[in-house]
């Protein structure tokens, strides 16, 4: 997005937005010299000075000869502009939280995109009570870190299986082995089982696609898959070289971390 089009995001009509953008590079001006820098017709640059004024996004003053204008600066102007959202979006908090009922219903919902994700994951773990278990690739530690750190505070046991090497040490966490991430595809996987009621599995982090449910058999899936590599890694780990010895060669690799087939 260029700055046009963001001042138009932020709410200034295109005209509007051409004659602050011309005002910011050359002031103070008449209308007729802002007209001409930022290519609006004559018969509009007057209607959008009027509405910037309104705004607060431009001044005025009255020469001899002409009404001049400049601009507010860009400091003050967002910074109107951030106080501004910031109430309404309290407002609407305060408006909407009553209207909103959630229903459990145990459908599978389906959505897409990076942020939406961990935007639901830091909500599931924000809400969760009792117990967590998560699959977590590196980004996502360090995006969903401080939701877990809260959580783990609070009392909320963790269970984490880690695909990575970034460091984690809240609750009960476990490595897994790279080269069955790999077999697996999980790479880029983020599961989240809250309380046993309610999972997210989000796959890809350039593009991502992304189930949340609370349909009992998909929970209970989800759970028994990371319990049981949490177990399974956990048992792993205490066994010596001469039981791994023990192992098939394919079975062996894959425990003792190695990263080629």
């Amino acid at each position: 997005m260029d700055v046009l089009e963001q001042l138009v995001a932020l709410g200034f009509t295109e005209y509007e937005a051409k004659v602050y953008l011309a005002l910011l590079q050359e002031h103070p001006a008449t209308g007729y010299q802002i007209g001409k820098l930022a290519g609006v017709p004559r018969s509009m640059v007057y209607e959008a000075l009027g509405r910037l004024e309104v705004r607060g996004a431009v001044l005025k003053s009255f020469d001899e000869k002409a009404t001049l204008y400049r601009p507010v600066s860009p400091d003050v102007l967002l910074d109107r502009y951030e106080q501004e959202v910031q109430q309404r979006v309290m407002d609407l908090r305060t408006s909407l939280a009553p209207l909103y009922r959630r229903h459990d219903d145990g459908r599978l919902w389906n959505f897409s995109g990076r942020r939406e994700a961990l935007h639901y994951a830091r909500e599931m773990i924000g809400r969760a009570q009792v117990e967590l278990l998560l699959v977590l690739t590196d980004n996502d530690v360090e995006e969903l870190q401080d939701a877990l750190a809260e959580a783990h505070a609070r009392g909320v046991h963790l269970g984490v299986i880690l695909t990575g090497t970034a460091p984690f040490t809240l609750g009960q966490a476990v490595r897994h082995p790279h080269l069955e991430t790999t077999l697996h595809q999980m790479e880029e996987t983020l599961i989240i089982v809250a309380d046993d009621g309610e999972c997210l599995i989000a796959s890809g982090h350039a593009t991502t696609s992304a189930t949340v449910t609370t349909n009992p058999n998909m929970v209970s899936i989800a759970h028994q898959f990371v319990w049981m590599e949490l177990f399974a890694q956990r048992i792993f780990a205490r066994l010596g070289d001469e039981l791994l010895a023990r192992l098939d060669p394919e079975d062996r690799r894959i425990l003792q971390h190695e990263e080629h087939v």
